[in-house]
């Protein structure tokens, strides 16, 4: 059993849809506490702060920041202004936990953990599917030799946005599929099969520019490939499949995680094998705030979240090249 730490006090930054996911597991743990929460008005703040149950309210995220009771907060602002808030977060003495993906851009995290490392505070980028107890036995199984030898890794995430004014549309907010979903497979494919060689993809642009649809290869070394695809206008659908030399190992649910559980397919048979099903977002806070008081590291650092971008990055320069392959 864990050992019982103080509560970190939390303060969350801004009013998105996501904190809906991570609200319930910060109010129900013993190693958390949500004292705080910020708008870009004090009307939308209270308002928020009387539906959740939150102590105090902030009519600006500068407010919250300098909130002397809040020692943690999480980022939930859009793709582009994740940065920019993660270090003013940073700079002004507090712990950050920052909704994926943290950056775009390699030379951004940096920028992010840099300010962290100044000011000796945590920083982790939130993809909470790594904290599951099913991500854990995946790669187990993987790295047990379940399948053989890994070959080839399979991920796709998307779903129907019928918003053409939906911020996860702008290009000035680092909008885009890759961004906001496929990141979740780089995640996954990185995840299983290490750090990719070279990448190469291809997209379908929506009116604004950002990618609307995207599909890509990552090579891996070692002959290790890994194909992924997002989009904003194909069905609610998600998946993980991982083939090696001598079955395959599939995952209906990834990354929203509803209904936990693998099957091992091999040699013609099918073997389910059931995973507890728990918060995710819950046992990220948890991490988090155990990493705060310093007795468990944080999951992620800088060197995913690193890898992440570049991957990310490199995907993006080969939709622009036309699908040319480009060194990650």
């Amino acid at each position: 059993m864990l050992a019982a730490v103080e509560p970190v006090r939390w303060g969350i930054v801004s009013t998105a849809r996501i904190n809906a996911a991570s609200i319930p597991g910060l109010n129900e743990s013993p190693d958390s506490e949500l004292v705080a929460v910020a708008s870009r008005t004090e009307a939308r703040a209270a308002e928020y702060a009387q539906e959740w149950g939150i102590p105090r309210a902030h009519g600006s995220y500068e407010a919250l920041l300098a909130d002397p009771d809040v020692e943690a907060v999480y980022i939930s602002l859009p793709n582009g202004d994740h940065v920019e808030w993660s270090v003013r977060a940073l700079e002004a003495g507090k712990h950050v936990l920052c909704e994926k993906p943290l950056a775009r851009r390699p030379q951004e995290v940096e920028r992010a953990f840099d300010a962290a490392d100044r000011a000796g505070r945590l920083l982790m980028e939130a993809f909470m599917w790594r904290q599951h107890p099913q991500s854990k036995r995946l790669l187990e199984l993987v790295r047990g030799g379940a399948i053989g030898e890994l070959r080839l890794v399979r991920t796709c995430f998307s779903f129907t946005l019928g918003d053409p004014d939906d911020i996860r549309l702008d290009p000035e907010l680092e909008g885009g599929a890759l961004m906001d979903i496929g990141c979740y497979c780089v995640s996954g494919s990185r995840f299983l099969a290490g750090e990719p060689v070279t990448v190469s993809a291809q997209q379908v642009p929506a009116p604004k520019g950002v990618d609307m649809r995207l599909t890509g290869t990552l090579v891996f070394a070692g002959g290790v490939l890994a194909q992924l695809d997002c989009a904003f206008d194909l069905p609610d659908r998600q998946g993980l499949e991982a083939v090696g030399s001598e079955g395959s190992l599939h995952v209906a649910m990834p990354w929203a995680i509803e209904q936990p559980g693998i099957e091992l397919r091999r040699g013609g048979d099918v073997e389910r094998i059931e995973i507890e099903g728990v918060d995710r977002y819950r046992l990220q806070s948890d991490n988090f705030s155990r990493a705060v008081r310093g007795v468990e590291p944080p999951l992620l650092g800088r060197e995913d979240a690193l890898r992440q971008a570049r991957t990310i990055d490199a995907l993006y320069r080969s939709a622009e090249q036309g699908g040319a392959p480009v060194a990650v």
